[in-house]
């Protein structure tokens, strides 16, 4: 199984990436340890706002180019109304994607 999440930065930037294990990967982008994402080392992770589950490494970086594409207002919108099927449902098979938070 692998994630894709999205992270609030100290900023309000939003920064996305895929990981197998959210817990460890955020972890690593707060204490901005070595193998922090080079985006999160210079502006500061903040809180993880949103995370989908897909089956394979393939479909999670798919949604992650997909949501790098949208303007930071829709990434928004992702976060808040969770609406992946109005956003990018006709670029990606939305109902692969399981929202966990």
């Amino acid at each position: 199984m692998f994630y894709t999440y999205i992270i609030r930065c100290e900023d309000n930037s939003l920064y996305t990436g895929i990981t197998n294990d959210i817990e460890r990967r955020y972890k690593e982008h707060l204490t901005k340890n070595s193998k922090c994402a080079k985006y999160t080392k210079n502006h500061s992770a903040n809180t993880l706002e949103a995370y989908y589950l897909s089956g394979s490494r393939e479909l999670a970086s798919q949604l992650e180019y997909h949501i790098k594409k949208l303007s930071k207002a829709q990434k928004e919108e992702l976060i808040t109304k969770n609406n992946i099927k109005e956003l990018l449902g006709k670029k990606i098979k939305y109902n692969k994607y399981l929202r966990i938070k």
